[in-house]
């Protein structure tokens, strides 16, 4: 060992050094990093891959086939954009590269700036549904799976007896757990922030966990439910209209009959979910509307809930029952 150190060291000392005043000269940095921003645009595409169904396990309460498809369809679509536009960036580089001139390196700058951007989209998405299905692996999933399950039957109730039997859309709806104090739906093919304003490809219904904690409370999966059957049934446009006619027809006043129809939607959820469920629904929801009077007397213009009661029910006299 010593040897072998002793012989390193008198290589070096009996190396030809550089004359005095020569400096080595080492690749300049601004054409590395040039080189390396196309690799990590392409890198980032490659990474935002399709879903495998196999990653969000095996059993019932894992996502469908058809809705791990549908996700996939739109990371792919959003995907393309971004590798033409990685082959921009990598043109724009080889540009710089030949000719590091202001106009070109801002070209090139621009054009990577705008893949950056790409990539924190895309990324938003592919979270989001990376975070949606891996609740499916969660203590959660079964849970999770009877949501499903309810909204499948409301929708195979509704089509079957429709009159003229239809198919039922698919993917069907899928629920999922957030914290929070109302249920809320995303119904299918309308653009949501969540995705960029990319068109949603299933019906969503997110639930709080203190409902899925509390299954008597779960009317609200079939008020839920009812939103996107209202779309899904093509009756999102013709059941507020009627609502409106036939107020004008009774000489309800126009704004009273636009108040009415505006809450049309509501009030549609509130007795398909009755329909479907039963009497045991209106209990189960009653938690929404048994509460303070502050919450339940007091009208908001353009809301798009029925006011519970009146206000002015508070300041009559009571009298003797």
């Amino acid at each position: 060992m010593l040897e072998t150190l002793e012989i390193a060291r008198d290589r070096v000392e009996t190396a030809p050094r550089p004359p005095i005043g020569r400096v080595r000269r080492t690749r300049p940095a601004l054409p590395a990093w040039i080189r390396v921003q196309p690799v990590s645009v392409t890198r980032h595409a490659a990474g935002l891959r399709p879903f495998t169904r196999a990653e969000f396990g095996s059993g019932a309460a894992a996502p469908t086939e058809g809705h791990i498809l549908a996700a996939n369809q739109l990371i792919t679509k959003l995907r393309e954009g971004l590798l033409r536009l990685a082959g921009r960036v990598n043109r724009a580089a080889a540009k710089a590269l030949e000719d590091p001139s202001p106009e070109r390196l801002t070209r090139f700058v621009t054009l990577k700036d705008e893949a950056h951007q790409w990539v924190q989209a895309i990324e938003k998405v592919w979270d989001f549904y990376l975070e949606l299905f891996g609740q499916r692996q969660s203590r959660f999933g079964k849970w999770l799976l009877a949501c499903d399950r309810i909204a499948l039957d409301c929708y195979q109730h509704s089509f079957v007896n429709i009159g003229n039997a239809k198919s039922i859309p698919a993917p069907g709806a899928f629920s999922y757990m957030r914290t929070g104090f109302s249920p809320a739906t995303f119904r299918r093919a309308i653009p949501l922030q969540k995705l960029g304003l990319q068109l949603n490809p299933f019906p969503l219904i997110q639930l709080p966990y203190h409902r899925l904690m509390n299954p008597w409370t779960l009317g609200a999966v079939l008020h839920e439910v009812s939103h996107n059957l209202q779309n899904d049934l093509g009756l999102d446009k013709t059941i507020p209209a009627a609502i409106e006619q036939r107020l004008l027809e009774h000489g309800l006043p126009q704004a009273v009959a636009h108040t009415w129809k505006r809450w049309n939607r509501e009030i549609y959820a509130d007795m398909s979910g009755l329909l479907l469920g039963g009497p045991a629904v209106v209990a189960s929801l009653m938690d929404v509307v048994g509460r303070s009077p502050e919450h339940t007397t007091t009208f908001h213009e353009g809301a798009p809930h029925p006011t519970p009661r009146r206000a002015d029910w508070m300041r009559k006299p009571r009298g003797r029952h």
